[in-house]
This record gives C-alpha cells, sequence and structure tokens, in this order.
C-alpha cells in the first residue's frame, strides 16, 4: 500500500476522514490571475479561516490541485495544514499550458528533466522557485500525487511529453494521477495512452467530468476501465443545480459505481466566504450538499465511500 503523504508528513489511512479531492487553497497572483482573476487566493490568513470552517464542520483532508511552476504556494499550504489541523495533500505535475507564462520551463524542459522534477517533489521535497526559473531550490514538504491536464489541445507533442513524465513519475515514485478534463477534450484516448504507459486506471482520477462530460457512454467506459470519476458541479448554478448533481450521481450509484465516484468544490477565490462573503464557502458540501444527498435517499455508507473510502482507495492502490 502507498503512503499518504501531505505536506507535513505521511499520515495513516484511519486520519484521512472526510476528504475532498480537488481545492485551491493557496495561489499567488501569475498567469492563472490573468487568465481568470477569481485563480488567486493569497491571503494566507484569509485561507487559513476558511480551511478552519471547513474543519469545524467536520472536514479533515484536501488534495490541494495547483501543481508547481504556476503559482503553487508551498509554504503557505504547510503553515495553514499546521494551524488548522486539516490535512493538505499537495500536487506535483502541470496544469493547462495557458496557465504558464510564454518564456516558462515547462515549454522547453525535457521530457526526462520534468520526470525528475515531478519525483522530487513525490520522494524528496516541492520546489519554491518554480514560477520564473527551472527549479531550483525546495522545502521538506512533499506532494501526494501528480497534477495533469487535458486541454481540447489533445494528446499533441507538447502534451504527450508531459503525460509521459508524469506517467513515469507514477510508475517510478509509486503514486496517482489527477487529472483535469476539460470541455470537448478526449478523455477517452487519454486514458488508453496512459494505459500503454503502464499506469493502471485505478491509479487514475478524472475530475469535472459532471460538467465537462455528459455523455454517458463516455461516463461508463470511463467507469468500467476502473478509473475514479471526480464531481465538483456542486454549488455552481450556472452550469446546473444541486438536484441535477444529485440525480446524475445517483444513477452512477444505481449502475454500481459508487466505489469510483469522489467529490470536490475546485474552490476559486469567488467561491471561498473569506474572500467573498456572498459566496456558498469551503463547508459547502458538508453543511448544505451531503444533507441534500441522504434527503435524496443517498444512504450513508455510500456518502462515507464517496468522501473518505473511495479516496483512500485513490492515494494508496
Amino acid at each position: 500500500m502507498k503512503e499518504i503523504v501531505t505536506v507535513l508528513g505521511t499520515i495513516k489511512k484511519e486520519r484521512v476522514g472526510f476528504c475532498q479531492c480537488h481545492e485551491h487553497i493557496m495561489l499567488s497572483k501569475g498567469r492563472p490571475f490573468e487568465v481568470n482573476p477569481v485563480l488567486c487566493l493569497d491571503d494566507v490568513e484569509k485561507s487559513l479561516n476558511e480551511v478552519k470552517r471547513y474543519g469545524k464542520a467536520g472536514g479533515c483532508t484536501i488534495l490541494e490541485a495547483q501543481p508547481g511552476g504556476c503559482n503553487r504556494m508551498a509554504e503557505e499550504l504547510k503553515y495553514i495544514s499546521e494551524k488548522s489541523g486539516v490535512n493538505i495533500i499537495a500536487s506535483t505535475g502541470f496544469h493547462k499550458l495557458v496557465f504558464y507564462p510564454e518564456n516558462h520551463w515547462i515549454f522547453t524542459a525535457s521530457q526526462d528533466e520534468l520526470e525528475n522534477i515531478f519525483i522530487h517533489e513525490l520522494t524528496k521535497g516541492i520546489y519554491t522557485d518554480a514560477d520564473n526559473r527551472f527549479p531550483r531550490a525546495w522545502c521538506g514538504a512533499r506532494a501526494g500525487f501528480i497534477k495533469t491536464a487535458l486541454d481540447v489541445e489533445g494528446l499533441t507533442s507538447r502534451y504527450e511529453r508531459l503525460f509521459s513524465a508524469a506517467a513515469n513519475a507514477s510508475i517510478k515514485a509509486n503514486r496517482s494521477i489527477m487529472v483535469h478534463i476539460e470541455q470537448n477534450a478526449d478523455p477517452v484516448r487519454l486514458l488508453e495512452f496512459l494505459k500503454d504507459k503502464g499506469v493502471k486506471a485505478g491509479n487514475l482520477m478524472f475530475c469535472h467530468m459532471d460538467r465537462t462530460c455528459r455523455d454517458r457512454k463516455v461516463l461508463e467506459k470511463i467507469l468500467r476501465a476502473g478509473v475514479y470519476l471526480e464531481f465538483d458541479t456542486i454549488g455552481r448554478f450556472r452550469y446546473h443545480s444541486d438536484e441535477e448533481e444529485i440525480r446524475m450521481i445517483k444513477e452512477l450509484i444505481a449502475e454500481g459505481y459508487e466505489e469510483r465516484l469522489l467529490f470536490s468544490l475546485d474552490t476559486t477565490r469567488a467561491r471561498m466566504k473569506a474572500y467573498d462573503n456572498t459566496a456558498i464557502g469551503l463547508d459547502y458540501i458538508l453543511a448544505a450538499f451531503v444533507p441534500q444527498m441522504k434527503s435524496s435517499g443517498i444512504s450513508e455508507e455510500t456518502i462515507d465511500k464517496i468522501s473518505n473510502k473511495n479516496c483512500i482507495r485513490f492515494l494508496t492502490n
């Protein structure tokens, strides 16, 4: 069984508790902010207060989905975990290339160099200087999984290089891979590519599939293969209601996929109460969505799988 690695060190699976599997807690101002102004969460005390609110509601663990090189704030994640008591599992890897400046090393690094960076962050420590130069300085906190992103560009040569490096790092460091799935991207093609590289489907989490891929045949093909699907169109009412989200989840549960489902909020500045008092807040799933799930007839046992047991399996199998 793999270790569960947080920014403060390894933990036993019994300490994972309620887990949201795709969040952004700290994010400095940079290229992501230029793309979308809500992609900046750079006030450590505000973010700490938000995570404390999550912990008070019953939250125990967060998977932090901002990889290195695009404004991840590793030292601040350690501080927030220490002060809040909430486990934070950081990521290495890469995001959509639109989130990097044109002259960034992510575009020029070789596959071997990328692989070495990812493995270093998984086994030794997270780089703290990767936003503006090829990484050299690092802290003691390690990443616990690999974040990647599939854009509508598809598996062009530059994305093949990135995904190949992530696949090799996953196998060599024995860590799982999270994949951001962009709308109109091809997750089935990516799944086949990663399987050909030797990555097991059970070591993959495909994210945002409840809003970026509504084709039931595609969802079922990916689930049948053994990939985890992370849903986070919760409290995102411009896409659909929570009732619609629950209906989708219940349909997949009825078809036998409850052990492959995960959920989260994919928070931004616009979704955290500490930054915007009109926002739903990081505790929204615990405070509002889980009670709706129960009222709809979803059992506590199934909710425990989605919020805990499935998360543990993704991290450790």
